[in-house]
């Protein structure tokens, strides 16, 4: 099995939370395998989630601030700020991103859903007429790992919530599908602050597992001869919004 380069989103503040401990189960069982993790951290790195114009290190246009259109003559020019162009490059370099975060208000936290917006802009991860099945990271893999305090009743087609699927549609399908990304089932530990340290140590064992077996699968290259921009004309890119 070839080596794969995996980066691991991380989305809660706590360091002695059950994402942590998931995180480092995962990073753990994957090093063990050979493969080379990477971790970000958001809340350790204090990273920012707020999109704006200190994004960039210049600006295509001083009079009105369109998000859309500095993303384009940032990646067109490699002009994000240092913070954005470090995580652009680890999305770059990984096979495999695994994201792992605490369902908040039926959604991740705001931090991660910031990382999105921000890092994951346009002109590096997408730009006009190249989605799912033609998106620019075809052939890379992702996959979730959601910690709930609701117990798997609640997530049922019938329950209180509904089904974790539809819960987490919008960052599979309009967020990472869109992308290109190959995207696995998500692993979900439901109810994890209630449960006993078995049932804890139980969800660690599998999820680690989990993200070896994703490892396992093939992964294609990430062909960047051509700019990104350079596959769809200028004023598609340049339009307000």
């Amino acid at each position: 099995m070839e080596p794969k380069n995996v980066l691991v989103v991380l989305a809660n503040p706590e360091p002695s939370s059950f994402c942590h401990a998931l995180a480092s189960s995962a990073r753990g069982a994957l090093e063990a395998q050979g493969h080379c993790v990477t971790v970000s951290d958001l809340y350790a790195m204090g990273f920012n989630p707020v999109a704006g114009r200190h994004d960039f290190t210049g600006v295509a246009d001083d009079s009105r601030f369109h998000y859309q259109t500095e993303q384009a003559r940032a990646a067109r020019e490699n002009a994000f700020g240092e913070e954005i162009a470090r995580e652009q490059q680890k999305v770059a370099e990984a096979d495999i991103v695994v994201f792992v975060f605490p369902l908040w208000w039926g959604s991740p936290p705001a931090m991660l859903k910031g990382w999105f917006e921000r890092v994951l802009a346009y002109g590096f991860a997408y730009v006009d007429g190249f989605r799912f099945q033609t998106g620019l990271f075809r052939g890379r893999r992702a996959t979730f790992a959601v910690t709930t305090g609701g117990t798997p009743a609640r997530f049922a087609p019938d329950g209180t919530y509904g089904p974790i699927e539809d819960i987490l549609m919008p960052l599979r399908r309009l967020g990472l599908e869109y992308m290109g990304y190959e995207v696995s089932e998500p692993f979900v530990a439901y109810a994890a602050p209630r449960v006993d340290p078995q049932a804890r140590q139980a969800y660690l064992d599998a999820f680690a597992a989990h993200a070896v077996a994703i490892a396992s699968l093939p992964v294609a290259p990430v062909s960047r001869e051509v700019h990104p921009l350079d596959l769809v004309p200028q004023d598609a890119w340049s339009r307000g919004g």
